[in-house]
């Protein structure tokens, strides 16, 4: 699977999902800084980390992918749910890559900020491909094959003739 950006999705999107998300978003960071400045920065720093459009982006894939079923006459309430689930899986291994970013970054700016940028964003893209890769190479991709490993797994310990 290649990732690949796709211009024609913003024409899918209607102007008040953009508002959503926005406001959203806006709310937050809004969020983060009263934590910030009620509980420090480093503290509010973790919830400025946070993605902050997540919430809105799940629902609006999914109502994007019901929707599209929908109009093609089957009922899209799984799809729907299965894409939102995809996003929040990339947001979750997106959110490693974050961390990372972050530790470097606490490490290398004491000496210098910008080589603390430079570092911190390989080790960001860096985890965060590695984390793709390997949820990829690891996981279960049906049900099919889960019975099929399953099944397997039982013959080999004599359990099923």
């Amino acid at each position: 699977m290649l990732v690949k950006l796709s211009p024609s999705a913003l024409k899918q999107t209607r102007w008040y999902e953009y508002g959503v998300r926005f406001l959203l978003g806006g709310l937050a960071t809004v969020i983060a800084g009263i934590v910030g400045a009620r509980f420090g920065v480093s503290v509010g720093g973790l919830f400025l980390a946070l993605p902050a459009i997540f919430c809105a982006s799940a629902t609006l894939i999914e109502s994007h992918e019901r929707r599209a079923k929908e109009k093609a006459g089957l009922s899209g309430r799984r799809r729907g749910q299965q894409a939102a689930a995809l996003d929040a899986a990339g947001a979750g291994l997106g959110s490693i890559g974050l961390a990372a970013f972050a530790s470097v970054f606490y490490v290398v700016v004491a000496t210098t900020t910008i080589g603390a940028f430079v570092a911190a964003i390989l080790v960001w893209a860096t985890v965060s491909v590695l984390a793709w890769w390997l949820r990829r190479k690891f996981r279960i991709t049906s049900r099919a094959v889960q019975t099929e490993r399953i099944g397997q797994s039982a013959r080999g310990r004599g359990i099923v003739p």
